[in-house]
């Protein structure tokens, strides 16, 4: 074993950050003899220097992060503390003064990957982001290395634990919207601010990461399609029980049957009690990937919080502390695909559209119709109806979006139906 550590910049102590240097203090023997070196902590940097960080040398601390990275004898940068800047600059000084880089920063990744990639291609280092997505779940590696030599369709999953934490409880107990945000808020599972959560963005900036991957086709944050899932009823939830379904939070990026083109998104969707998906419970992430050889394969586990993100980090703390070693770089990008990325428009899945009308003959035919004259074919269909209203919920079978937004908007003009209660994809057939 060599003798000479290999030196670490920690960029951001907060919950995953603390973490990650608490774990490489308790485990330094096992870290090290499973590197074939030490692994020292050499700096922290911070942006509040006061607040007091157990276990961790102030003599580390910094507030000069800049400094930090441009020091030369640093080895590897870990970069937690998250955003655009100044971590993409951050992260691109580090390559041109010689470090690797380990990051869990989805956004930026999702925002500016190719161009990280080409910074550390250009400087012979290693970029490693497991626990960008899904937490300690093993999903990048696996995806870049594992299914290498294999064809991925389909990836489907659920990549956020606030949403499906959220979407658990309406299920399960009946509650509302806004009544199960406030109990995820309570549990510290949704943040004061929820927004990036509840709207989709945390789940399409892991689409486009996941999308990129395995169709080895840059993907970036604005190509996925993103619909939140804040209008989600127990109305909502009701109608898919009845279709033996349950309601998920899903991102889905999947090869076109030609194979000329990829999509991604992250939509509110039905999906079947069947899948192995609709058994994921609480805060808990899952991705069901879909290839020529491998079949089916399913990744479960928890998605966020300060031990699964850390335990993510520190595996890629040691892969690229290995490469260190032996001179050596693991993948870099792989985007010699270049599939086309296909808007909403194109994505063929059924539908289920609720629907008020009036109760009168006559009704169910002219909704027929519309569907019929958008090339929109229907599976079922059922009717319930008092007083003088009705309401009506049609099953497609598989459409375009584009196909299925023209028939809304024609069934809105029709003087017997009064609104559009809801709509929404049914998935994972």
């Amino acid at each position: 074993m060599r003798t000479r550590p290999l030196k670490v910049a920690l960029l951001g102590c907060g919950v995953v950050g603390s973490e990650v240097a608490r774990i490489m203090t308790t485990h330094a023997d096992d870290l090290a003899a499973r590197i074939g070196a030490p692994v020292e902590l050499a700096g922290v940097a911070v942006r509040r220097p006061s607040r007091v960080r157990e276990g961790i040398d102030p003599a580390l601390i910094t507030t000069d992060a800049t400094a930090l990275v441009k020091r030369g004898d640093i080895d590897v940068v870990v970069e937690v503390i998250g955003g655009i800047e100044p971590a993409r600059t951050l992260i691109t000084t580090a390559f041109e003064h010689g470090a690797s880089v380990v990051s869990a920063n989805k956004a930026l990744l999702a925002q500016d990957g190719a161009a990280l990639h080409a910074a550390a291609e250009a400087n012979d280092k290693d970029l490693y982001y497991e626990a960008a997505v899904a937490g300690a779940i093993p999903l990048i590696r696996p995806l870049r290395e594992s299914l290498a030599g294999d064809k991925v369709n389909r990836v489907l999953g659920i990549v956020n634990g606030t949403t499906n934490f959220i979407l658990d409880k309406m299920d399960s107990t009946g509650a509302g919207y806004q009544e199960a945000l406030d109990e995820a808020t309570a549990l510290g599972y949704a943040e004061a601010d929820p927004t990036a959560d509840v709207e989709g963005f945390d789940a399409a900036a892991k689409a486009a990461i996941l999308a990129g991957i395995a169709f080895h086709t840059r993907v970036r944050l604005d190509d996925v399609y993103r619909e939140g899932m804040t209008e989600v009823t127990a109305a909502d939830f009701a109608s898919a029980k009845e279709m033996g379904c349950t309601i998920k939070l899903l991102a889905i990026c999947e090869r076109a049957a030609d194979g000329g083109s990829v999509t991604a998104r992250v939509h509110p969707a039905m999906i079947p009690l069947t899948h192995p998906l609709a058994s994921v419970r609480g805060a808990y992430n899952a991705v069901f990937v879909e290839s020529d050889a491998s079949g089916q394969l399913m990744f479960y586990g928890p998605g966020a919080g300060g031990s699964p993100t850390a335990s993510a980090v520190l595996g890629d703390l040691v892969a690229v502390c290995r490469n260190r070693l032996s001179g050596a770089t693991g993948p870099g990008e792989s985007a010699y695909a270049a599939l086309t990325v296909s808007p909403m428009g194109d994505v063929v899945t059924r539908y289920h559209i609720s629907l008020d009308v009036a109760d009168k003959p006559g009704v169910l035919a002219q909704v027929a119709t519309v569907f019929a004259e958008h090339g929109v074919s229907i599976d079922t269909v059922r009717q319930q109806g008092k007083d003088g209203e009705a309401s009506l919920v049609v099953v497609t079978h598989r459409a375009s979006d584009a196909a299925l937004v023209g028939t809304v908007e024609a069934l809105r003009k029709l003087d017997t139906v009064r609104g559009v209660a809801s709509i929404m994809r049914v998935e994972g057939e």
